[in-house]
C-alpha cells in the first residue's frame, strides 16, 4: 500500500484502496481506529442512514457502505478532493454513496432533523470544528442513532451536546475518538406533581 492510499477495513469492498490526496490538515482515519469503530457499530450497517459530514479522502464513510449502509452522504468542500471521492465510487460502483462538495457545517445547519441514524465527523484537528460540528450534527440523528467524532484531545464534557453522552472512546496515538449516544428522552405525562 502507497504512502497515499488508504485501505477499506471491512464489508464488500475489504482491501480495496482510496487515494489520499496532499491536501493541508488532510488526515485520514487510520485502520485501527476504523477497525474499532465497526466493531462498536457491528459489521451490519444494512438499512443505514449515514453522514460522513468532512469526509476527505472518504474513508469513513466508503466503511459504512462498504457495510451495507442504505445511503451514505459525503460532505466535502475541496473541490480536488471531491473529484477522488466521486473517482473512487464510480471505480466501486458504490451506488449508495451521494456527494456534495458543499460546507459541511452550513450544509448540516440546513438538513432536516432526525435524517441519519449516524453522524461521522472528523473535521481537520487544527480548524477548531470539533465542538460546533457536534452542535449542527445533534439535530440530524434520529431516535436511537449515534454521532462518531475524531479529535486531537478527549472530548470535555462541557462540548458534549444536551441530551447526549459518551458512550465509547479511545485513543490510538494523536487521534482521540468518540461514539455518542443520545440519552433516552425522559416523558412528563400532564398528571405529574410539579
Amino acid at each position: 500500500m502507497g504512502a497515499h492510499q488508504v485501505r477499506i477495513v471491512g464489508g464488500q469492498w475489504r482491501r480495496s484502496l482510496l487515494p489520499v490526496a496532499e491536501r493541508p490538515g488532510l488526515r485520514p482515519t487510520p485502520d485501527r481506529v476504523r477497525e474499532t469503530l465497526f466493531n462498536w457499530l457491528g459489521q451490519d450497517l444494512a438499512g443505514w442512514r449515514v453522514l460522513d459530514a468532512f469526509a476527505g479522502s472518504g474513508a469513513l464513510g466508503f466503511e459504512a457502505a462498504s457495510r451495507g449502509a442504505a445511503q451514505v452522504r459525503l460532505l466535502e468542500r475541496d473541490p480536488a478532493l471531491v473529484r477522488s471521492l466521486r473517482d473512487s465510487r464510480t471505480r466501486l460502483k458504490a451506488e449508495a454513496l451521494q456527494i456534495d462538495a458543499v460546507e459541511a457545517l452550513s450544509w448540516m445547519r440546513g438538513c432536516a432533523p432526525a435524517s441519519f441514524e449516524l453522524v461521522l465527523l472528523d473535521p481537520p484537528f487544527d480548524a477548531g470544528l470539533q465542538a460546533p460540528a457536534l452542535v449542527a450534527a445533534a439535530p440530524l440523528v434520529a431516535e436511537g442513532g449515534l454521532i462518531y467524532l475524531e479529535s486531537p484531545a478527549p472530548l470535555a464534557a462541557a462540548d458534549v451536546p444536551a441530551g447526549w453522552s459518551v458512550w465509547r472512546q479511545g485513543r490510538a496515538g494523536a487521534v482521540h475518538f468518540h461514539l455518542l449516544q443520545r440519552l433516552p428522552a425522559t416523558a412528563v405525562s400532564p398528571e405529574s406533581p410539579r
